[in-house]
C-alpha cells in the first residue's frame, strides 16, 4: 500500500505511486480513488486530472449491484465527468466494471445488463463478499441462467 494521508493531490499520489512501482519491478499498480460521489464535482475533477496526468492501462468503475438501476446513473455520470473535466480533445472512459455485492441480487440483474449495455463496456469481476479473495470472473452463463430461470 502507497499512500499519503487524505487532503493531498490525487494525481501526484499516483504519479508517485506508479514511479514507485516501476522502480520496485511491480507488474501491477492499483489506484484506488476511495467511493468518488458521481455529484461531487470537486472530487470527479480530482479523478478526471488523476486520469490525464497518469494515463492508466485501465479505468475501472466499481459499484455495487444492489442498487439497481441507480448504478446506471452513477456510471453514466462517472463516464461524464471524465468527458467534461478531463480537458483533453480525446478524454478516456471506462474500460470495464466491476460489481459489488453481486451474490445479494438473485434474479434482479437488469441493472448489471443495462451497465454493459449503455457503456459497451465488460463487468470484468463480482465481488461476492468483503475481501480481494471474493472477486470473481463475471459468468455469464450464470447470469443467463438466472434471467431465464433455466
Amino acid at each position: 500500500i502507497f499512500e499519503r494521508g487524505y487532503g493531498k493531490d490525487s494525481a501526484t499520489i499516483a504519479k508517485d505511486a506508479i514511479a514507485f512501482g516501476a522502480a520496485n519491478s511491480f507488474d501491477v499498480v492499483l489506484i484506488d480513488t476511495a467511493g468518488r460521489m458521481q455529484d461531487n464535482e470537486p472530487l470527479m475533477r480530482a479523478l478526471a486530472k488523476l486520469v490525464s496526468v497518469n494515463s492508466p492501462d485501465k479505468i475501472m468503475f466499481v459499484g455495487e449491484a444492489l442498487v439497481g438501476n441507480e448504478a446506471v446513473d452513477q456510471l453514466e455520470k462517472f463516464n461524464q465527468a471524465l468527458r467534461d473535466f478531463s480537458g483533453q480533445s480525446k478524454p478516456r472512459h471506462i474500460d470495464g466494471i466491476i460489481l459489488t455485492k453481486f451474490d445479494t441480487i438473485d434474479d434482479r440483474v437488469g441493472a448489471a445488463l443495462s451497465m454493459t449495455y449503455t457503456t459497451g463496456q465488460p463487468i470484468i469481476f463480482v465481488g461476492t463478499g468483503q475481501t480481494y479473495t471474493d472477486l470473481r470472473k463475471m459468468n455469464v452463463s450464470q447470469v443467463i441462467r438466472t434471467l431465464l430461470r433455466v
